[in-house]
C-alpha cells in the first residue's frame, strides 16, 4: 500500500480553505446526528514519528463539542496493562454511543514496534494480526465506525522535522529514541508498516493513507474522509450484518434434559471432600500467583440453582488479595452505550489473580435474546463473538472454567417457596424470578443452543448437577483444580 501509493494532488491554498470550511461545518452538524442515531466513532491515527499526528488532531477536535469526544494517547503498555490480554487496553478505550474517541497511536504501533524489536516470531505476529482483525470486525459489526489513518512522510522530511524538534529545548522532549531509530532504519520500518497495513486493510475498516508533508493538507484529507465515513455510517445504521461461520473447534455436549440430577453426597462425604479440595486449591492459588497465570471462572444457571453457595466454597479457599467476584446485573447506562463485551474486558483479572463472574457475557444469548433487549442479528452474531473473546483469553494463557448450574423445575419451585417463607432469604426471590420461570422451556432451548455453539476445546462448559448442592459444590472445586493443574503442566 505505502510503496505503490498514488498521492492525491494537493489543491491550491484558496481551494483548500474553502474545502476546510465546508468539511468543518459538516462535522459540526454530524455531532448532533451522531448523538441522535447513537453512532460511536473511533478514529485511529498512526504513522511515522514527527509526521504531525498530534498537531493535526488538535486542529480537528477544535470543530467538535468537547462533551462529544475523548483523546487517548497510547504509549507503550504500562506494567499493569502488560498483565492483561493484548487488546485489553485498546478495547477499554472504545467510545460510548454517539461520541468520538481519537486514538493517537494504537494497536498498530504496539505490534509493529514489537516486530521491529524482534520480540515477535512470525507465528506470534500472525496470531496478533488475527486478533486485531477480529477486534476491528466486532466493532464494526456492532455499529461502530472505525476510521484508520496512516500519516506518511518520506525519510528526508522525517529527518528534517526530527532535527528541528531536537534543536529546540522546548520541543526536544518530543523526539523519542524510537523516532530516531525509526529514521535511521526507515526502509526496514517501511517494510514492516507495509506488511501490517496490507494484513489489516479490511472493507469494513480500511486504511486511509494521509500525505502529511503539509499539515493543513493533512487536516483536509482527514476531515473530508471522516465526514464522508460518518455520513455513510448514519445511512447504514440499521443494516443487519452477515453471520460468520464458527471457526473454532467445538466439543459435543449433552442437552439439559439428558443430564442426570440424582447425584448426591452424604454429609460426611461432603465435609471430607470439601476440606481436601479447598486445601489443594489454596496451594494452587499461591502457585498461580508465582507463575502469573490468570484464572476466569464463569457461572451461569437457573435461578435458585445454588450459584452463590457454590462460589462461596471456592472463594473460601483463595487468598482474598488475589481474587474478585463480579456479580453481573443489567448493564449501567455507560455500559449499555458500548459494545456488550466492554464491561467484561474491564473486569478481567491481572496475571496471577482469579476473577469469578456470577452471570456473564452469555446474557447476550439468553436474557437479552428472550427479552428482546437486542436484535435477532445481534444475538445470533454473538456466538462467534463470544468464542473469539474467549480465544483471546486462552491465548493470554488464562485458565477458563465455565459452569452451567443445572436443577429441575420441581427443585426450583421448592427453593423459591423456601425463600418466600424464610425472612432472611426473602430478598433472594423477586417477581422477575417468577416471570423467568414461566419461560423455562424457552430458556432451556436457548441454553442448549448456547452450550452447543460455545463449547470450545479451549473454553469448555461444565454442567453442575445441583439438585444436591453439596454434590455441585464438590464437583465445581474438583473441576477448577483439574483445570489449573492441567495448565500448570
Amino acid at each position: 500500500m505505502l510503496k505503490d501509493w498514488n498521492r492525491l494532488e494537493q489543491p491550491s491554498k484558496e481551494e483548500m480553505e474553502q474545502r476546510l470550511k465546508k468539511a468543518r461545518a459538516r462535522l459540526e452538524q454530524q455531532q448532533i446526528l451522531m448523538k441522535e442515531k447513537k453512532l460511536p466513532v473511533l478514529v485511529l491515527l498512526e504513522g511515522w514519528g514527527a509526521a504531525g499526528k498530534g498537531s493535526v488532531l488538535g486542529k480537528i477536535i477544535k470543530n467538535i463539542d468537547p462533551r462529544f469526544f475523548k483523546v487517548a494517547v497510547m504509549d507503550e503498555p504500562t506494567e499493569e496493562e502488560a498483565r492483561k490480554p493484548f487488546l485489553y487496553r485498546h478495547f477499554v478505550k472504545i467510545p460510548e454511543a454517539g461520541k468520538f474517541v481519537f486514538m493517537d497511536s494504537g494497536w498498530m504501533s504496539e505490534v509493529t514496534r514489537e516486530k521491529l524489536r524482534g520480540e515477535l516470531s512470525e507465528q506470534e505476529y500472525k496470531k496478533k494480526i488475527e486478533s486485531i482483525k477480529r477486534f476491528e470486525r466486532q466493532l464494526t459489526d456492532n455499529g461502530y465506525l472505525l476510521m484508520k489513518f496512516f500519516f506518511q512522510i518520506d525519510e528526508k522530511e522525517q529527518k528534517k522535522r526530527l532535527d528541528k524538534l531536537a534543536d529546540d529545548k522546548n520541543t526536544s522532549w518530543r523526539v523519542s529514541e524510537h523516532d530516531v531509530w525509526q529514521n535511521k532504519h526507515y526502509d526496514k520500518c517501511m517494510d514492516v508498516y507495509e506488511q501490517y497495513l496490507c494484513d489489516t486493510n479490511q472493507s469494513s475498516a480500511p486504511w486511509y493513507l494521509v500525505d502529511a508533508k503539509d499539515k493543513k493538507w493533512a487536516q483536509l484529507q482527514i476531515l473530508e474522509t471522516l465526514v464522508q465515513g460518518i455520513d455513510t455510517a448514519l445511512q447504514n445504521s440499521t443494516l443487519a450484518v452477515p453471520l460468520l461461520q464458527n471457526a473454532f473447534p467445538l466439543k459435543p455436549i449433552e442437552k439439559l434434559a439428558d443430564v442426570a440430577l440424582d447425584k448426591t453426597l452424604t454429609e460426611e462425604e461432603y465435609d471430607t471432600l470439601l476440606n481436601q479440595y479447598q486445601k489443594r486449591l489454596r496451594e494452587l492459588h499461591n502457585e498461580l500467583y508465582r507463575k502469573k497465570i490468570p484464572v476466569i471462572i464463569a457461572y451461569e444457571g437457573w435461578d435458585a440453582a445454588g450459584k452463590g453457595g457454590n462460589i462461596k466454597r471456592i472463594t473460601e479457599a483463595l487468598d482474598p488479595r488475589g481474587y474478585e467476584v463480579h456479580p453481573i446485573a443489567s448493564p449501567e447506562p455507560h455500559e449499555k452505550a458500548r459494545h456488550y463485551l466492554w464491561r467484561f474486558w474491564n473486569r478481567l483479572p491481572k496475571t496471577g489473580h482469579v476473577a469469578i463472574f456470577d452471570r456473564t457475557w452469555y446474557g447476550r444469548v439468553m436474557v437479552e435474546r428472550l427479552e428482546g433487549f437486542c436484535s435477532e442479528n445481534d444475538w445470533q452474531r454473538a456466538y462467534v463473538e463470544i468464542n473469539e473473546f474467549e480465544k483471546e483469553l486462552a491465548d493470554w494463557n488464562a485458565v477458563i472454567v465455565k459452569f452451567w448450574v443445572q436443577i429441575d423445575k420441581d427443585t426450583q419451585l421448592a427453593r423459591f417457596k423456601e425463600r418466600e417463607n424464610t425472612p432472611e432469604k426473602r430478598w433472594k426471590i423477586t417477581d422477575e424470578d417468577w416471570r423467568n420461570r414461566e419461560k423455562w422451556d424457552l430458556y432451556e432451548e436457548a441454553v442448549n443452543e448456547m452450550l452447543q455453539k460455545t463449547n470450545t476445546a479451549y473454553a469448555p462448559w461444565h454442567i453442575l448437577e445441583s439438585n444436591d448442592k453439596k454434590y455441585a459444590r464438590i464437583k465445581a472445586l474438583k473441576t477448577v483444580i483439574e483445570a489449573i493443574e492441567k495448565k500448570m503442566e
